[in-house]
């Protein structure tokens, strides 16, 4: 089983399921991670709130969970996930919209 860190947490990179693009990063813990597996739908910890979060539970932008890979330390997980909807709380398909360059943060996708 998976290896939690001393706060109880492990990191989590979500992946699309069938395109491979990394969609977030969030932290579990126990709970989360069993909650995940007994739904089938993404939970995490919410390390501001203290508490377990279900990913989508205002928006409905839940994440399907299809398959859970753990690394060779057993410390950090890849969700493999199909989104309902986009995955970041600011609209975007994925959290991951913006690169850094020399100048600062550029979005995708945008000539410069």
């Amino acid at each position: 089983m998976p290896k939690f860190d001393a706060a109880g947490l492990l990191s989590a990179v979500v992946q699309h399921a069938e395109t491979g693009e990394v969609l977030m990063v969030a932290f579990m813990d126990e709970e989360a991670l069993q909650a995940t597996l007994d739904s089938g739908e993404a939970h995490f910890h919410s390390r501001s709130r203290g508490k377990l979060w279900k990913k989508g539970e205002s928006s409905g932008h839940v994440l399907a969970v299809q398959e859970i890979l753990v690394d060779c330390d057993q410390d950090a997980l890849v969700l493999k996930a199909l989104p309902a909807g986009p995955t970041c709380h600011t609209g975007a398909r994925s959290c991951f919209y913006r690169r850094v360059d020399g100048k600062g943060l550029a979005l995708l996708g945008d000539s410069e």
